[in-house]
């Protein structure tokens, strides 16, 4: 009975001490977000602001052209979560309910390009859109989404169509399904839990991406969020308190995605691991 106190302390202590660690670098955030310059780097820190400066919000959303970098990122972020989540669920379905010849060999062989560094297909990828005109464009961005949606995404959603019973299927067929029918009318409603976590994750990835657009745009009126909060920062000074009401004003929408979604995210990681 001690003993197991003991370890449920230690457990608790452990994943204290880690939260901490995580939620420290937000509050930092915050509080120097509503901070005058020379407020943010005084020591001991000041964690309350001594007065709050709510103007860094809307001196940093005007300093910049944030309204169209928030345009431009929601484009982006729009399109590559229909093209990841549609082309990963069938995908998926494929590996999964279907069966053809090959199709373990290639899904080992899928699942080894998880291994290969995305440096390695950087220089390539770059040469071969430019090649085809789209430098400069969201196309780069966008369109690699719509051809496989992500090889963990696709391992993912596979896991979670193995773990419904292929009675379904064999039911629909029997009924006269055909394969899209199946995967539309039962797959997918069955799996929206797994489906959301996709999307989640798709919509953080995309929404924080900065090596993407980075190396694919040029002209200023194209850039994203991210890319937008490097102008802050000049070549010998930082504007550290309209940089941090910026980063607060981009990371928000990503708090409150996670926030609506996190039953969903949770169900859907839980369920995907229950048969493999």
């Amino acid at each position: 009975m001690r003993e197991s106190r003991l370890k449920l302390t230690a457990g608790f202590t452990t994943l204290l001490i880690i939260s901490v660690m995580f939620i420290v670098p937000f509050v930092w955030l915050l509080r120097s977000s509503v901070m005058d310059l020379s407020q943010i780097f005084i020591m001991p820190p000041q964690w309350i602001p001594k007065p709050f400066h709510f103007e860094n919000f809307k001196e940093a959303m005007t300093v910049v052209p944030f309204g169209a970098f928030f345009k431009n990122t929601l484009i982006i972020v729009a399109g590559v979560l229909i093209g990841t989540v549609v082309s990963s669920t069938i995908a998926a379905f494929g590996f999964s309910r279907i069966k053809w010849k090959g199709r373990d060999m290639v899904f080992a062989i899928l699942m080894s390009a998880m291994m290969l560094p995305g440096a390695v297909t950087l220089i390539p990828s770059f040469l071969g859109w430019k090649e085809l005109g789209f430098y400069d464009t969201f196309y780069p961005l966008i369109l690699p989404s719509y051809f496989g949606g992500g090889i963990f995404n696709i391992f993912l959603l596979r896991q979670f169509y193995m773990s419904i019973p292929q009675d379904f299927d064999e039911a629909a067929v029997v009924d006269g399904a055909t394969y899209f029918q199946i995967y539309w009318r039962i797959l997918l409603p069955l799996s929206r839990s797994a489906v959301i976590v996709v999307a989640l994750f798709t919509f953080l990835g995309s929404w924080n991406d900065f090596m993407g657009p980075l190396i694919y745009l040029k002209s200023d009126s194209r850039f994203t969020l991210a890319l937008g909060l490097q102008m802050f920062q000049g070549s010998y000074n930082a504007q550290w308190d309209l940089l941090m009401a910026a980063s607060t004003a981009v990371v928000l929408p990503c708090v409150l995605v996670f926030l609506i979604g996190q039953r969903f995210f949770l169900e859907g990681i839980t369920l995907t691991g229950l048969k493999g």
